[in-house]
């Protein structure tokens, strides 16, 4: 079993964000985005939860299904985008905050690493305890055991991990949607190079076209030219004969 879980670990869709089982390690989407991609090509970022997973239209399909359950989407309490469905229920809501499905899913993985943390702390601080009962025993001050490990649980202290685990998991978050935009930007300036790469080449064929056609039509000319110039040579000689023939028709007696 481990084995499997080491090679096909669980990882995140790059575009719809959705946990799944990688197969190889060179897949970094999911299949139902793969299906998605081969259908209707590479997606865009959605209008309001800016995932990129917006195969048809500007919204992905987890942002069009709630719009039409739920209604237009308000603003995430956490990460502050247009994109939280509000369902009318408190029970759905995360500590009665209104948030949006990513950051639902990062709020759950806080408070799932915070409680993995309070238990391990609280099973090393019973072991503690004992290691300190014992020594307060053979201590010969009282002033070691006025110390309850307890206290540390309740402390301002271990919030912090709260704290910390939250933050870093926004700044995984941000880099992440960082790394999309990244990725979005390098997406159009290849395009806008493609698009100036297509550009020059249509000009370049369209200049050499009209040097061709102004060749031809030089050429043309030329040539009409030297057929008129031929043609008034032989318009003169005819002139030129038939006022001979004239003139020497009254010459003869």
């Amino acid at each position: 079993m481990t084995e499997c879980r080491i090679a096909h670990p669980v990882v995140k869709c790059t575009y719809c964000r959705t946990e799944y089982q990688q197969e190889s390690k060179t897949s970094t989407i999911c299949k139902k985005c793969a299906q998605n991609v081969q259908l209707y090509g590479t997606p865009k970022p959605c209008q309001y939860c800016n995932i990129i997973a917006a195969f048809i239209g500007n919204k992905c399909q987890r942002c069009t299904n709630s719009e039409k359950k739920y209604g237009p989407p308000y603003s995430c309490e956490q990460c502050k985008q247009q994109c939280a469905f509000d369902r009318k229920d408190d029970r759905k809501k995360v500590d009665g905050k209104l948030l949006c499905w990513l950051c639902t899913l990062s709020y759950k993985r806080v408070l799932q690493k915070t409680k993995e943390q309070r238990k391990h702390l609280s099973s090393s601080s019973r072991a503690s305890h004992q290691e300190k009962e014992q020594y307060s025993r053979l201590s010969s001050g009282s002033h070691y055991n006025s110390f309850s490990p307890d206290l540390a649980l309740d402390s301002p202290g271990t919030d912090h991990f709260v704290i910390i685990a939250q933050l870093k998991e926004e700044v995984a978050t941000l880099k992440k949607m960082l790394h999309q935009k990244d990725q979005m930007i390098l997406e159009k300036e290849k395009k806008i190079t493609e698009l100036k790469a297509d550009f020059q080449y249509q000009e370049s064929q369209m200049r050499a076209k009209m040097n061709q056609m102004e060749k031809t039509h030089k050429e043309v000319t030329e040539q009409l030219q030297a057929k008129n110039r031929e043609l008034l040579k032989q318009a003169a000689a005819l002139s030129k004969s038939k006022k001979l023939e004239k003139s020497g028709a009254i010459t003869s007696p």
